[in-house]
């Protein structure tokens, strides 16, 4: 198939946004600019960009927010959906879908959780900052699956798996650590209306509905409500996203089936002379299309069509918008406080110690066993990976402190965390893929 102009010319594009190690490296550049951006001149404009508020009147309500709530709770919850949609399929049919397939990421999910808060909270104990313990607690997908990528053509496809999973059962972790631990206040009216609109949208799945826009429309009610409710509104991403349909209408065999007559009569049909296609060849491309639909799950659909402007939109500004911090001389110095402290010690040493002690409990016991191909030298280095928690981290800070400077202190103390683990864990893979692996 010969290509187009406009093809030869996005191809070089089209490659770079599906290479896995992409998205980390967009959010790599947001995270710099906001760096030099807000350590330049032109500090006072970064802040006076986020703070431009917006306002919208829906149903005689006034949504007023500056621009950065707008990014965190209404762009993040976009992001939260398409964890949800990432979680759905994992349950489903991926590497959570099964309890023996489950335990091991899962378990290293928890160690990597319990620990880094426990270390925070020894830390900040008795102190206003002690809200803060939910910090350390995440693991950012993108940054650490983007290292691991960087880390060596030999490292096994089995450790990428093991982390991803970790790394979205994680996520899980952090969604249900939000909802109940970083709720202000409930107002039960709202609640009950976003339930209602959620058990709909169960209707509809179980009745076969699989019209994405009406999905999406009452998705935007359920998160409103929510908005409303004082439960944060990125958990309603998450919710709508357990409802849309995970089912194609038809099995692979009859798609084949039918795929192959409906080429058959497109092959027999007469052409025309020229680049037209006849009505009849028409027809039967829509028939196609339309097959082709039906052998989609929505769910999937959806998830790919969004993961692009998730990992080069969404999270780009979201770090944008919040990893926007002041370095100076005295930077190493700032980090000499409760909160810096505790977060670099739970990212760092919590979540190596947690996911790596976990891992190897569940395995000593017998509960679990280590995937093909994945050695105790991998598990260290993915337990390093996992100390990087940009993302997640800064947004459960914008949730657990209240103080500006506990703010400006966590976020040292993310920046430094994720350096020393990210630098940690691809220094330290490297290291085990300078030779091919021996086949087992």
């Amino acid at each position: 198939m010969s290509k187009s102009p406009i093809d030869r010319l996005l191809s070089p594009v089209h490659r770079f946004i599906h290479q896995e190690f992409t998205g980390g490296i967009v959010l790599f550049i947001s995270v710099v600019i906001a760096l030099v951006w807000v350590n330049s001149p032109l500090a006072g404009s970064y802040h006076h960009v986020w703070e431009t508020e917006l306002s919208v009147e829906l149903g005689g309500n006034v949504f007023k927010y500056p621009l950065h709530v707008w990014i965190n709770d209404g762009l993040m919850a976009l992001f939260f959906f398409v964890i949800g949609l990432e979680l759905k399929r994992e349950f489903m049919a991926g590497e959570l879908s099964t309890l023996k397939k489950a335990s091991l990421p899962m378990a290293a999910a928890l160690g990597g959780m319990l620990v880094p808060a426990l270390i925070y909270s020894a830390i900040n104990f008795n102190q206003p900052s002690m809200s803060g313990w939910g910090v350390p607690m995440a693991t950012d997908i993108a940054f650490a699956l983007g290292l691991l990528s960087l880390a060596g053509r030999y490292i096994p496809t089995s450790v990428k798996v093991f982390l991803s999973a970790l790394a979205v059962a994680d996520d899980l972790g952090a969604v249900l650590v939000i909802a109940f631990f970083y709720t202000a206040h409930i107002s039960f009216f709202y609640l009950i209306l976003a339930a209602v609109l959620l058990a709909v949208l169960v209707t509809l799945n179980l009745l076969g509905v699989r019209s994405t826009l009406i999905y999406l429309i009452l998705g935007i009610m359920v998160w409103t409500c929510f908005l409303f409710s004082g439960v944060h509104a990125t958990i309603a991403g998450v919710l709508v996203a357990f409802t849309i349909p995970a089912r194609t209408k038809i099995d692979e065999g009859e798609y084949i089936a039918l795929v192959r007559g409906h080429a058959n009569k497109f092959e027999k049909a007469i052409p025309l002379h020229g680049p037209l296609m006849t009505a009849d060849q028409h027809h039967i491309v829509e028939e196609i299309k339309s097959l082709s639909l039906d052998a989609q799950t929505p769910l999937q659909k959806i998830e790919y069509g969004l993961h692009p402007w998730v990992a080069f939109v969404i999270m780009p500004v979201f770090a944008l918008a919040n990893s926007g911090m002041h370095i100076g001389s005295d930077f190493f110095t700032a980090l000499i406080n409760p909160v810096s402290l505790g977060v670099v010690a739970g990212l760092v040493i919590g979540k190596f110690i947690g996911v790596f002690s976990f891992t190897w409990l569940m395995v000593r016991i017998g509960l679990s066993r280590l995937p093909v191909r994945t050695t105790w030298k991998h598990i260290l280095g993915v337990s390093m990976l996992a100390g990087v928690g940009f993302t997640m981290s800064l947004f459960i800070t914008g949730l657990a402190f209240r103080n500006a400077q506990h703010v400006e202190n966590a976020r040292y103390g993310i920046l430094l965390a994720s350096v020393i683990s990210g630098s940690a864990g691809i220094i330290y893979l490297r290291t085990l893929s300078g030779k091919r692996p021996s086949r087992e």
